[in-house]
């Protein structure tokens, strides 16, 4: 018997939002007729943070980030067949001190505005530094550190040299520092202290600055390519074209785009069937034949991505026996979870596939080879009679979580060949994503012994080092598990402090050989990132890459 709660109240919940959401969407569109409004459905179960560091994982990047703000670096998702890489910004430029590996010079964007007129200089962003790492700040949001400081881990200060040029220092050498700051979104201070200046009645700092942030939240200013008009919290988002957008290649055509949060994977299709939405994040897999014949157009490439179950390696975990490990990577029909999904996804034998050149060569081969899983699991003292039980932690849905229900139903099944009894704790996205920041020794864990948190890993933190360095134990990264082991944090050592790229990719290469060796994680499926949208919908480009750029799309 599969152990899935049979019913999720949560999700009832926030069906009943959806169904508003989309009514009041259609009604926004007769009213709008003369608008080219975008109207989207995501997974997630409610609108990502619209204040500058969205939580929701990176669909809140994809959707609230990425259009309203700019980073100092952003990925360039201009291409469909290239690897999307770091291009500048807001920074023009940036160059490493060679005396001191732990400062950084960015050269700024001249003449940028916000959204409220002021204009972005060094001082804007040391402010947008502040928020995130100077608790003494008066604009320091705790709320938004979570999602982003575990993401830039080693940046401490940022110091103003000149107007457009600006000093940012790490903690240690730090070679994928410009790789990191994509995630540091720059809002407008002027905007912010407007709404902080008008709540001077509030006499507690902090709750003022709370105050303050909400306020911001729902009238947002950064330099992106829309601007936020309207937010309905849990119901709906609508953000409106910059006509003023710094980027004349990026400048929308698209009036109006409405985002909508819609969990579950049906009802999306049938949204997107109905024609109450133009486009929705992973569809049905078994509505793909269907949504193609009415006309809908499927989007998807292969993206910098890991679906896994990433381990613990506390004291009461099963997964402390690498032989456990092994067996449970060598015991799941990949190929027959891709045909589930439609298709809509890519076996995983490691974080970097053959062919990249972080894979390098590891000695263990991760394959589908049940006879030799069941081998290694009698040798670590379990068998049909005696099957180890493990508990995992999922969602029902999510940023890049793919279809989380039936591939871990389909995954539950595949290791009981292997005497693995798997027991499930599902619970809504984001508690999820916050246990994973957590960690297993924490009570949201549930006494998991597994998460299942799918991961980018279009950079080497975000690869690699998050999930492996002692010094990523929670909260700082999402070491989930404990992982520790002292050669693998000499070989991320000597992958961070190495400028040279292709020095680089080398270290990286050695690194990934050990994470596969030792297999701190059950290695499933990279994502696709699958999308349906009405042909109306034109000039789509569905990079590599977990984001996408709306500003380019166009509505006929």
């Amino acid at each position: 018997m599969h152990r899935f709660p049979t019913t999720f109240p949560h999700l009832k919940t926030l069906g009943r939002l959806a169904a508003i959401a989309l009514l009041g969407a259609a009604c926004s569109t007769a009213v709008l007729a003369q608008e080219k409004v975008l109207r989207i459905a995501m997974t997630a179960g409610d609108i990502p943070r619209t204040s500058g560091q969205p939580d929701q994982g990176y669909e809140g990047n994809r959707f609230t980030g990425i259009p309203m703000y700019d980073a100092l670096t952003q990925w360039d998702l201009s291409s469909a067949t290239e690897p999307s890489v770091v291009i500048p910004g807001l920074a023009v430029s940036w160059v490493v001190d060679e005396s001191d590996k732990t400062k950084w010079i960015f050269k700024l964007r001249e003449g940028v505005k916000f959204h409220d007129g002021s204009d972005f200089n060094a001082d804007a962003v040391v402010w947008n530094v502040g928020k995130v790492l100077d608790k003494s700040a008066p604009q320091f949001d705790a709320a938004q550190v979570g999602v982003t400081a575990s993401r830039m881990p080693t940046l401490v200060s940022a110091r103003k040299i000149d107007d457009l040029t600006v000093e940012l220092t790490t903690s240690e050498p730090d070679s994928f520092l410009p790789i990191n700051l994509t995630n540091l979104f720059i809002v407008s201070p002027t905007h912010w202290q407007a709404k902080y200046d008008a709540l001077a009645s509030v006499a507690d700092p902090v709750e003022r600055s709370k105050q303050a942030w909400a306020a911001f939240a729902e009238d947002p200013s950064g330099t992106g390519p829309f601007k936020g008009d309207r937010l309905v919290p849990r119901e709906r988002f609508e953000m409106v074209k910059n006509d003023q957008y710094w980027d004349e290649r990026r400048r929308p055509s698209i009036d109006r785009v409405v985002l909508l949060p819609l969990p579950e994977a049906s009802a999306r299709t049938a949204a997107l069937m109905s024609g109450q939405v133009d486009w929705i994040e992973a569809p049905a897999p078994d509505a793909l034949d269907a949504i193609k014949a009415r006309g809908f157009k499927v989007y998807s490439n292969l993206q910098p991505h890991l679906w896994p179950w990433q381990f613990s390696f506390l004291e009461d975990s099963p997964f402390t026996d690498i032989k456990v490990r092994h067996a449970a990577n060598l015991c799941v029909d990949r190929d027959s979870l891709k045909m589930l999904l439609g298709g809509l996804m890519e076996p995983a034998t490691g974080i970097a596939e053959p062919g990249d050149p972080w894979r390098g060569n590891p000695t263990f081969q991760i394959r589908y080879d049940v006879a030799a899983g069941q081998k290694l699991m009698q040798e670590a003292g379990y068998s049909a009679e005696n099957p180890v039980k493990v508990k995992v932690q999922t969602s029902a849905s999510g940023s890049g979580q793919m279809q989380p229900l039936p591939m871990n139903e389909f995954i539950q099944e595949s290791l009981k060949q292997c005497y693995f009894d798997v027991e499930f704790d599902v619970v809504e996205w984001n508690t999820l994503f916050s246990s994973w920041r957590l960690g297993a020794k924490d009570p949201s864990a549930n006494g998991a012994h597994a998460t299942n948190v799918s991961a980018a890993t279009m950079d080497p933190y975000f690869a690699m080092v998050r999930f492996v360095s002692t010094k990523a134990h929670p909260p700082v990264a999402q070491n989930w598990g404990y992982y520790s082991n002292p050669e693998t944090d000499q070989l991320v050592e000597t992958a961070r402090t190495t400028f040279d790229a292709q020095a680089r990719d080398a270290a990286l290469a050695r690194l990934h050989e050990r994470i596969v060796d030792e297999a701190p994680f059950l290695f499933v499926a990279h994502d696709v990132g699958p999308r349906a949208m009405s042909p109306k919908v034109t000039n789509v480009v569905q990079p590599k890459s977990w984001f996408i750029d709306i500003a380019t799309m166009k509505l006929e």
